[in-house]
């Protein structure tokens, strides 16, 4: 069977950035109806390139084909919701109304729905929308699954597979990757090779290319040793100073130095376990949890112990959160009593990135309190050095963490994490943003750690590697525990994670009004919230975008030793502002569960 022309090709593609080029000499096709993956280290250039395949920017050197008439859809890496509702930002592009109706419907998201203060999840999901209802012949994703959760990751899947466009797709989601690609694009060394397999295959065969990469860098250099000794050891070439052989042997070193410069940097991480706890990490028996008329736990008895690997996972707003701060003592159950072990010193890495202001420099946030040195699991390290450890360039430190992509922003996260001892990490969506290289060194730093992890992840091939217990929510306040990970739950507890019959998602739509199917999206609901209850939801969701980062910041004014003595009305400012900010949070998230309750109950 012939090959299908190209939809897009990219010939010799020459970039540039900087002094040195991004990309030199690509190569690259998508045919029609391909699912293909684009891989490669975070700062490799793969949203760049992805902005080259549709014509967004021109290359330095090259050329771009693309089949004439075709259409691109794409949903960045942080899509920027505009217009006043869901449905005007999924109808603004070239979709018809009803079809973006539909599809927002399809990914569950109610097209009236102001298009202010929506969740990670909430804007992931309304850019798909968008972009699935555009119709393109190619589809471009960056980072997808950031936000979603399992079951919104699952529909995605379902779609892609079943969609008659090609798709472009860059992850760091393993499972995600293996059920719907059928080839790979790896952006590595500023060219690309590819792989007519399905990202299954791709990590043997990458380990095979690196290999004979490293055979064939061997060689240079041992050439090189010969061309150096032959051209110093030879009369003529000291008396005529050959210099072909002389040029030659230029060419040769700097060929090495290139590609030298082009090998991967390696991640550098630890952690420190630090005070031994007891064997007892928690113990929770007929631990209940409500809000307002909304069961979030039933019923449920658990014990976490010692060096345990326990990953928590659901549907957004399922109440994972509830569950871990229970299990941390930070909030009391309704019912049923809790125990926590001695000498307990946990760390935090929340996936809202709280504390983490746009305006404060990456050496600020490294250094609280101030200096040119970190203390370093109980040693003092210059933040230039540490921060080279995440990858980190040192005229990196004084820009804005603004300036950061998604995958340093977590990178530095995890940076300040790990600085501190602790024999308990709780880790909330740490994947989002991560290239699979930061991901496959933070699975073997938490393989090899001692102390007790808990794991709040939907990112199901993580939570496969990682797990020795997987406990589930579904957002109806069932909760069940499984040994192992994701693929030992599913396969021990069918359906749980399921819809309700009433929550179903509609499904995408498939053809125009009149041509067969009416896409269920066009029934509207019965009843909305009361314009009062529409407000105090629109409010409490700000509220709890903003005072996380309240909060945080409260903590770090409390964080110098030195305050009391100090500054001792200072210290109680900061005191009281951190209370009530902890207060109007907790407020605020009881009234979030208690109208979003309301809201189902109506079908709004």
């Amino acid at each position: 069977m012939a090959a299908r022309p190209p939809l897009v090709a990219l010939k010799d593609i020459r970039l540039q950035d900087g002094p040195r080029p991004l990309f030199e000499g690509v190569d690259m096709a998508i045919e029609p109806r391909t699912r293909a993956a684009l891989v490669g280290r975070n700062g490799a250039g793969k949203s760049t390139l992805m902005k080259l395949v549709m014509g967004r920017i021109e290359p330095d050197a090259g050329e771009r084909s693309v089949q004439s008439g075709t259409r691109f859809a794409w949903v960045p890496q942080e899509p920027e919701i505009t217009g006043e509702t869901l449905l005007d930002y999924a109808a603004s592009g070239p979709a018809e109304r009803w079809t973006a109706e539909a599809w927002l419907a399809a990914f569950g998201l109610d097209p009236a729905k102001p298009a202010v203060n929506l969740s990670g999840g909430e804007i992931r999901r309304a850019a798909l929308a968008k972009a699935f209802a555009e119709e393109p012949d190619l589809l471009l994703l960056d980072e997808p699954t950031n936000h979603l959760d399992i079951l919104a990751i699952e529909r995605l899947e379902e779609e892609l597979l079943s969609a008659r466009f090609a798709v472009l797709v860059v992850s760091h989601d393993r499972a995600f990757l293996n059920r719907v690609t059928q080839s790979v694009h790896w952006l590595e060394g500023r060219r690309v090779r590819t792989l007519n397999k399905g990202f299954a295959a791709f990590d043997e065969w990458a380990g095979k290319v690196m290999e004979e990469e490293a055979e064939s860098l061997r060689r240079l250099s041992k050439a090189i040793e010969r061309e150096t000794e032959t051209f110093y050891s030879s009369i003529t070439a000291r008396r005529s100073r050959n210099e072909g052989r002389a040029a030659r042997l230029q060419a040769m070193r700097a060929e090495r130095a290139e590609r030298v410069r082009d090998q991967t940097r390696e991640l550098t991480l630890a952690v420190d376990s630090g005070a031994t706890t007891g064997k007892l990490v928690a113990e929770l028996k007929g631990v209940t949890k409500s809000f307002g008329d909304r069961t979030v736990l039933k019923p449920f008895t658990t014990r976490v112990m010692r060096g345990d690997r326990l990953a928590i996972v659901g549907p957004n707003g399922a109440g994972k959160t509830t569950l871990v701060k229970i299990l941390l003592g930070e909030l009391a159950p309704d019912a049923g009593t809790v125990r926590l072990g001695a000498n307990l010193d946990p760390v935090y890495l929340d996936q809202s990135r709280a504390g983490l202001k746009s305006d404060m420099t990456l050496w600020d946030a490294l250094t609280p309190g101030g200096g040119d040195s970190i203390m370093v699991r109980g040693r003092s390290m210059h933040v230039a050095a540490y921060a080279r450890d995440f990858l980190f360039q040192e005229a990196q430190l004084r820009q804005p963490i603004s300036t950061l992509s998604g995958g340093e922003r977590n990178r530095l996260l995890l940076a300040r994490a790990l600085a501190k001892p602790a024999n308990m990490l709780v880790l909330d969506e740490p994947t989002n943003d991560l290239d699979m290289d930061t991901l496959d060194k933070l699975e073997e730093l938490l393989e090899g750690y001692d102390g007790t992890l808990i794991l709040v992840s939907h990112d199901r091939d993580f939570v496969d590697r990682l797990a020795t217990s997987t406990i589930a929510l579904n957002g109806r306040g069932d909760i069940v525990e499984t040994p192992g990970g994701w693929t030992d739950f599913v396969r021990q507890n069918p359906g749980f994670l399921s819809p309700s019959p009433q929550a179903e998602k509609a499904p995408g739509p498939r053809a125009k009004p009149g041509g067969g199917d009416v896409p269920s999206a066009s029934r509207k609901p019965a009843a909305k919230l009361s314009y009062k209850d529409a407000r105090r939801l629109e409010e409490v969701e700000r509220l709890m975008e903003t005072l996380p980062t309240e909060i945080a910041r409260q903590e770090a004014i409390l964080a110098d030793p030195d305050l009391y003595t100090r500054d001792p009305a200072a210290f109680d400012r900061a005191m009281k502002a951190a209370g009530k900010a902890r207060a109007d949070l907790e407020a605020a998230e009881v009234d979030w569960l208690e109208l979003e309750e309301k809201k189902a109950a109506l079908g709004a």
